[in-house]
């Protein structure tokens, strides 16, 4: 496992671990930040998408991707 895994882990496990109206506040929290919030939804339709037929995509390659075009 990779820091970057270990890491994520780690804060996936703290916020499993949060009560129902703690997990809706971080979350609430998450989506307030715009660049978040779009994360969040590419991921979501990237998820979606996996079960279309086609060309996959793995997050990093799409968030290089999407950041090279937004610098143009």
């Amino acid at each position: 496992m990779t820091t970057t895994q270990a890491t994520a882990e780690v804060l996936f496990t703290a916020f499993k671990a949060l009560k129902g109206n703690e997990k809706e506040a971080f979350l609430e929290r998450v989506l307030q930040n715009s660049a978040l919030r779009q994360d969040v939804m590419d991921i979501a339709l990237m998820e979606e998408a996996k079960k279309a037929k086609g060309k996959p995509v793995s997050a990093k390659d799409y968030f290089q991707k999407r950041k090279k075009s937004s610098l143009k």
